[in-house]
């Protein structure tokens, strides 16, 4: 991008990687590919791309090499952890920033690292991803809090399990952005409520921080937030690192989850002594090259301003809720209300009556080139209750899935929009989602039950003309493997 090319919310497609790359379809012509799978991963911005080029050629080992281009890395690694920091307006002077993969491995990491005793008690709501549940139960009492039909948190529960538990709730922790929903929760009147009990609290902010401006505030705050955990694959940086950041103080104590180069101070036979935070919960040889991307991707959603981007997503879905409403046999979940866009962030997941959810992903992907997601989106819980699945009918699919089988899993179509995204996409998604409402569906499709997916009969795309990652080896095709949980 010309350093004359101010990157705007007018222009961002033109600087988003793979915008305009053509897909195959059924019929056996070529369309734009039309991503609504944000909620996963976003493609990467030209900016992040060029900024990772440009590092290249200064990509060196960090902190312990004494060569020039160690020099150059270590200080854009360092410089780095400031960015980020600044963003979500952590003061770097009490609080530290600490690179990981992503959302999942710092979520982790402060459940293996957050000061625990017997009995200690953490909340979570019903509405959480799986990173933001399973970790806590490995570590402590865990209990959710529960969630209203439109999938909104229930604060009275909270309130309750608050008073429940008085003394010994040391963490709340919160989604800031639902991944299935979109749900905003007000995570400062939260953090008031949390500390009011002498507990703290975690936003896992995968969902907000790419679509909502950030602060977590002053310590002092009573809204602070204490730690806050994010992705820069869901940044326009899909390079490898995320972050989590909180209290100094807290990763200066105690030994490290991961121990080994970059740890320690110093090591003997007998003794090791810790280096201090964000180093020494950083072991190995961190992914510089990640951190310079997601470094550039922030600067980059500051060009453009989280206001701007706020107010471009809540039109999206705005015009979206109103254009799914309009269609015969599409469910909408979650909050509906076009006028409520504000509440949210641009996630909404539906159904197709009569229809799969696996079989209305396929057809959006075959006979539209439309990417989507569609299952329970590694929030399993929260679909049971959005869907209203009782315990009976629960136990059956578990049942099902054990003996092998997807065949009539619960489950919803899930749109995610990005910064990129145009009112006209949702338009084309609205149009052939009709069409499979009304039963217009061109292929024939067969479903594998042991995954669920659906394919076309006899069709095989040529992804080979597409991308080939060794020559002469033909690509696996995605439908006969079992695919991994989304997110």
């Amino acid at each position: 991008m010309a350093k004359t090319d101010r990157l705007t919310i007018d222009n961002v497609r033109e600087h988003v990687l793979g915008i305009k790359t053509q897909v195959p379809l059924l019929d056996g012509s070529n369309c734009q590919y039309i991503n609504f799978d944000n909620a996963a991963s976003t493609p990467a911005l030209r900016p992040v791309h060029e900024k990772v080029g440009e590092f290249m050629e200064w990509y060196s080992s960090v902190h312990r090499g004494t060569g020039f281009k160690s020099q150059i890395a270590t200080e854009a690694y360092e410089l780095a952890h400031d960015i980020v920091g600044c963003f979500v307006g952590a003061n770097l002077e009490t609080n530290t920033v600490i690179f990981g993969k992503n959302t999942t491995e710092a979520i982790n990491k402060l459940a293996r690292r957050f000061p625990m005793e017997p009995g200690d008690v953490v909340l979570c709501s019903l509405m959480e991803h799986h990173s933001n549940d399973l970790p806590w139960r490995q570590q402590a009492q865990l209990y959710h809090i529960a969630v209203k039909d439109d999938g909104t948190l229930d604060e009275d529960d909270l309130d309750r399990l608050l008073d429940q538990h008085a003394g010994r709730v040391k963490l709340l922790a919160i989604s800031g952005a639902s991944n299935v929903t979109g749900c905003l929760n007000p995570i400062h009147r939260l953090a008031e409520k949390a500390h009011a009990v002498g507990a703290r609290i975690l936003v896992d902010a995968a969902q907000l921080a790419p679509h909502r401006a950030i602060n977590m505030h002053a310590d002092n705050d009573p809204g602070h937030l204490d730690f806050l955990a994010l992705s820069g694959h869901k940044m326009y940086a899909p390079y490898g690192t995320g972050a989590l950041i909180g209290p100094t103080s807290v990763f200066a104590g105690g030994v490290p989850d991961l121990v080994g180069g970059g740890t320690v101070d110093i090591v003997t036979v007998d003794d090791v002594r810790w280096t201090s935070p964000p180093d020494r919960d950083e072991a190995g040889s961190p992914n510089v090259v990640g951190a310079v991307a997601l470094a550039q991707a922030v600067l980059s959603l500051q060009e453009i301003g989280m206001e701007t981007l706020a107010r471009h997503e809540m039109d999206l879905t705005e015009h979206a809720l109103r254009r799914l409403a309009e269609i015969d046999g599409v469910e909408l979940y979650g909050l509906t209300e076009p006028e409520r866009a504000g509440d949210r962030v641009g996630v909404i997941p539906f159904t197709v009556r009569g229809v799969d959810h696996y079989k209305v992903a396929a057809v959006l992907s075959f006979e539209g080139g439309i990417g989507v997601r569609n299952g329970c989106f590694c929030a399993h819980p929260y679909i049971l209750r959005l869907l209203q699945v009782s315990s009976e009918e629960a136990f059956q699919h578990k049942q099902e899935i054990l003996d092998g089988t997807r065949v009539g899993l619960p489950g919803l179509v899930r749109i995610s929009f990005g910064c990129y995204n145009t009112v006209d996409e949702i338009d084309k998604a609205a149009d052939l989602l009709a069409r499979i409402a009304a039963g217009d569906i061109q292929g024939d499709y067969e479903q594998d039950a042991a995954t669920g997916t659906y394919w076309p009969r006899g069709y095989v795309p040529d992804y080979a003309s597409c991308f080939v990652l060794q020559p002469g080896v033909h690509p696996r095709i995605r439908g006969k493997r079992l695919p991994r949980c989304g997110v």
